[in-house]
């Protein structure tokens, strides 16, 4: 491993060290309705944080991949879009078991947790057209697009909309988010060390994924 590489991969496992302990055993502020359950901020948030980066990451591989025809940028894009992905689905069941005790069930009609479904399905779509296609240049061009497109569609569902319509969701719909909570001074920093580490560990994840493709691909690589 090239020593340049190292220090954010250290880094990634300190703030880890340091922050789970704390997301599970420090001081809390007990909201009404929430109580116990905002440690979840702690997973469920910070898990949508990560993967909004990680698949503008992958977006951006795609730019990448389109704009010099490299086959390792397209693997790069869909080893980020893959972690990324399975970020997302965390962050469906982190946010399903925060709903069932704060809002009464598991799902309801709201325009973020719809828009975050539909997201994914986007996203899942993608994994299957790059299966769908056998020849990589071809693969390259059409994934990349559709990987772009991807992201925009993200932003939209779950940046955007919420934002325009009745929501449920801190932040949206005309609820205060979370900054305007009074949230205690112990928990800025565990959050947004977890922000900082869950993204830092999928690029790491996204980077040893890439690897493995290479290896099972070196006959069309080379």
């Amino acid at each position: 491993m090239k020593p340049k590489g190292l220090w954010w991969k250290a880094g990634a496992v300190l703030l880890m060290v340091y922050a789970l302990p704390m997301a599970w055993l420090g001081r809390v502020s007990v909201q009404v309705m929430l109580h116990e359950t905002i440690r979840n901020l702690y997973f469920h948030v910070t898990m949508w944080f990560s993967m909004t980066a990680l698949m503008l990451l992958s977006a951006v591989w795609s730019v990448k991949a389109l704009a010099r025809n490299s086959l390792i940028s397209d693997l790069h894009a869909a080893s980020f879009a893959a972690v990324a992905f399975v970020y997302g689905l965390a962050g469906i069941v982190t946010g399903m078991i925060w709903a069932r005790f704060t809002w009464g069930d598991f799902w309801t009609n709201d325009p973020k947790l719809n828009g975050a479904a539909a997201a994914l399905l986007i996203y899942a779509a993608y994994f299957i057209l790059r299966s769908s296609v056998q020849e990589p240049q071809k693969r390259l061009k059409v994934s990349a697009v559709y990987n772009i497109f991807s992201f925009i569609m993200l932003l939209l569902l779950i940046g955007l909309m919420p934002r325009l319509t009745r929501s449920l969701h801190p932040g949206n719909g005309g609820n205060p988010g979370f900054g305007n909570y009074d949230l205690a001074e112990q928990m800025r920093p565990v959050f947004y060390a977890l922000i900082l580490g869950f993204t830092a560990l999928g690029a790491w994840l996204a980077q040893t994924l890439t690897r493995i493709k290479k290896l099972e691909n070196q006959s069309w690589l080379a």
